[in-house]
Protein backbone atom coordinates (compact mmCIF):
# COMPACT_ATOMS: atom_id res chain seq x y z
CA UNK A 1 0.00 0.00 0.00
CA UNK A 2 1.19 3.43 -0.72
CA UNK A 3 1.21 6.63 0.38
CA UNK A 4 2.13 9.21 -2.06
CA UNK A 5 5.93 8.72 -2.52
CA UNK A 6 6.14 6.88 0.84
CA UNK A 7 5.06 3.38 1.78
CA UNK A 8 3.32 2.60 4.93
CA UNK A 9 4.19 -0.09 7.74
CA UNK A 10 2.51 -3.36 7.63
CA UNK A 11 -0.09 -3.80 10.00
CA UNK A 12 0.21 -6.51 12.45
CA UNK A 13 -2.52 -6.29 14.57
CA UNK A 14 0.18 -6.00 17.37
CA UNK A 15 -2.01 -4.60 20.03
CA UNK A 16 1.14 -4.14 22.19
CA UNK A 17 2.80 -1.36 20.44
CA UNK A 18 2.08 2.26 22.27
CA UNK A 19 1.09 5.68 20.03
CA UNK A 20 4.48 8.26 20.69
CA UNK A 21 3.75 10.27 23.24
CA UNK A 22 2.49 13.30 22.39
CA UNK A 23 5.50 16.01 21.79
CA UNK A 24 5.25 20.07 22.16
CA UNK A 25 5.33 19.66 18.10
CA UNK A 26 1.97 17.60 18.04
CA UNK A 27 0.09 19.67 20.83
CA UNK A 28 0.71 22.73 18.83
CA UNK A 29 -0.31 21.00 15.68
CA UNK A 30 -3.82 19.66 17.13
CA UNK A 31 -4.44 23.04 19.60
CA UNK A 32 -3.57 24.85 15.85
CA UNK A 33 -6.22 22.23 13.79
CA UNK A 34 -9.18 22.45 16.52
CA UNK A 35 -8.42 26.59 16.47
CA UNK A 36 -9.39 26.07 12.39
CA UNK A 37 -12.05 23.67 12.99
CA UNK A 38 -13.61 26.43 15.81
CA UNK A 39 -13.17 29.12 13.19
CA UNK A 40 -14.87 26.94 10.32
CA UNK A 41 -17.58 26.22 12.27
CA UNK A 42 -17.67 29.99 12.88
CA UNK A 43 -17.72 30.86 9.56
CA UNK A 44 -20.21 27.76 8.41
CA UNK A 45 -23.00 29.26 10.75
CA UNK A 46 -22.10 33.16 9.74
CA UNK A 47 -22.97 31.92 6.81
CA UNK A 48 -25.94 30.16 7.29
CA UNK A 49 -27.24 33.22 9.35
CA UNK A 50 -26.49 35.51 6.58
CA UNK A 51 -28.27 33.47 4.12
CA UNK A 52 -31.22 33.24 6.38
CA UNK A 53 -30.78 37.40 6.90
CA UNK A 54 -31.05 37.44 3.00
CA UNK A 55 -33.90 36.00 3.02
CA UNK A 56 -35.88 37.61 4.92
CA UNK A 57 -34.93 41.16 3.50
CA UNK A 58 -36.10 39.76 0.41
CA UNK A 59 -39.08 39.19 2.15
CA UNK A 60 -39.61 42.91 3.60
CA UNK A 61 -38.49 44.14 0.21
CA UNK A 62 -42.08 41.94 -1.47
CA UNK A 63 -43.85 43.11 1.67
CA UNK A 64 -43.00 46.88 1.52
CA UNK A 65 -43.68 46.64 -2.31
CA UNK A 66 -47.20 45.50 -1.75
CA UNK A 67 -47.91 47.46 1.15
CA UNK A 68 -46.83 50.65 -1.73
CA UNK A 69 -48.93 49.02 -4.17
CA UNK A 70 -51.89 49.12 -1.86
CA UNK A 71 -51.28 53.00 -1.06
CA UNK A 72 -51.10 54.05 -4.32
CA UNK A 73 -54.41 52.19 -5.23
CA UNK A 74 -56.52 53.43 -2.31
CA UNK A 75 -54.73 57.19 -2.93
CA UNK A 76 -56.50 56.48 -6.86
CA UNK A 77 -59.59 55.74 -5.02
CA UNK A 78 -59.98 58.70 -2.84
CA UNK A 79 -58.78 61.36 -5.40
CA UNK A 80 -60.96 59.68 -8.31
Amino acid sequence: MCYGSQRLPPFHGDNNTRSPPLTDVNTEVVENLRLRLAETERLRRAGAREAELGKKLVEMKRSVSVMEIHESYLKRGFVD
